[in-house]
C-alpha cells in the first residue's frame, strides 16, 4: 500500500529543507577547510576547491605561531573551569533541591535574579578584585570564579535533583548516610547526564571565551595566549596594516585545528548529551 500523495510530499519538503539547513551550516566550515589549503594570494577568493593546494600551510603554521601552547593553555583552561564549575553548581543545587530552611526560596530567586545582570556590569569589580588578590596575567580569574558555581547550571542541575525520590534520601539517612554522602553516592552519580550537560556547555564557553583572556592575559607571554586570543593576535600580525604580508592562510589553518578539540568531544558525548538533555527536559 502506497503513501497518500500528500505525505510523500511532505516528507520531500521535510527532507528538502533539513539538506538545505545542513549545507547552509556546514558551508562557513568547508570554505575554512578549503582557505586553510590555499596560497596566500587565493584565500579569500571563495572558491571551495582550491586552484592550488599547499600542504606545507599545515606544517608551516606550527613554525609560524605557538599553536601548541595556545591549545594547551585552552584546554587546561577549559577543564578546569568545566570541572569546577560542574561540581560546584551540583553541591549547591542538590542543596536547594534537599534542604528545607527559612530563605531557601528568596535566595533561589535572588539566584535566577543574577542572572539579569549584564556581563559588563560585573566587569571592573571582578578584575579590581583580581587585581587585588593579585592574579592578573595568570590564567587563575578565568577559571577560579567558576568555583562559586553558576546562577543558571545550579536552576539546571535543581530542577532534575527534584524530580528523585525523597523516599530514597531519607532512606539513606535512616542507615547512617551522611548529607554529603547523599550528594557523593546517590545524587550527583543519577544526575550524571545532566552533569555532562552542563560540562559542556562550560567547556565550549570556556573555550571561546575572548573577552576573559583580553582583559587577563593580553599584557603576558603569547605563549600564555589562550586560542580566541592567540587567534586574534594572529590576523593582527598578518594584517598590512600592521606591517603583516597578509599571511591569512595559517590564520585559517589555526583555526581549524583548533575547532577540532570541541568536535572530537562532541563526537564521543553526543549520546550522553542527547540523553542528558532529554532527560533534563522529561523530568524538569
Amino acid at each position: 500500500m502506497t503513501a497518500p500523495p500528500r505525505k510523500v510530499i511532505g516528507q520531500v519538503v521535510r527532507w528538502v529543507l533539513m539538506i538545505g539547513f545542513a549545507c547552509a551550516f556546514l558551508y562557513p566550515f568547508a570554505w575554512l577547510v578549503a582557505a586553510s589549503l590555499k596560497p596566500r594570494g587565493e584565500v579569500f577568493d571563495n572558491k571551495l576547491i582550491p586552484d592550488t593546494v599547499v600542504w606545507g600551510n599545515y606544517v608551516q603554521v606550527w613554525q609560524e605561531l605557538p599553536l601548541i601552547g595556545w591549545v594547551l593553555n585552552s584546554i587546561i583552561i577549559a577543564g578546569l573551569a568545566a570541572t569546577l564549575v560542574t561540581l560546584s553548581s551540583s553541591m549547591i543545587a542538590f542543596g536547594f533541591a534537599y534542604f528545607r530552611f527559612p530563605g531557601r526560596a528568596l535566595l533561589f530567586r535572588l539566584l535566577l535574579a543574577s542572572m539579569m545582570l549584564p556581563g559588563a556590569v560585573t566587569l571592573i569589580p571582578n578584575y579590581l578584585i583580581w587585581k587585588y588578590l593579585g592574579f592578573l596575567g595568570t590564567n587563575v580569574p578565568l577559571w577560579g570564579a567558576t568555583l562559586f558555581g553558576s546562577a543558571f547550571y545550579i536552576f539546571l542541575m535543581r530542577q532534575f535533583y527534584l524530580s528523585l525520590p525523597r523516599d530514597l534520601f531519607e532512606a539513606a539517612r535512616v542507615d547512617g548516610c551522611s548529607y554529603f554522602g547523599l550528594f557523593r553516592r546517590i545524587a550527583f552519580p543519577l544526575a550524571l547526564p545532566s552533569a555532562l550537560i552542563v560540562f559542556l556547555f562550560e567547556f565550549q564557553a570556556s573555550w571561546q571565551n575572548f573577552t576573559g583572556p583580553l582583559i587577563y592575559l593580553n599584557f603576558g607571554r603569547i605563549e600564555d595566549f589562550t586560542v580566541p586570543l592567540g587567534i586574534a593576535y594572529a590576523m593582527t600580525k598578518y594584517s598590512p596594516t600592521a606591517g603583516g604580508h597578509g599571511d591569512y592562510q595559517f590564520v585559517m589553518v589555526a583555526s581549524l585545528v583548533v575547532t577540532l578539540p570541541l568536535l572530537i568531544i562532541f563526537a564521543f558525548a553526543q549520546k550522553y548529551f542527547i540523553q542528558g538533555i532529554a532527560s533534563t527536559g522529561l523530568k524538569g
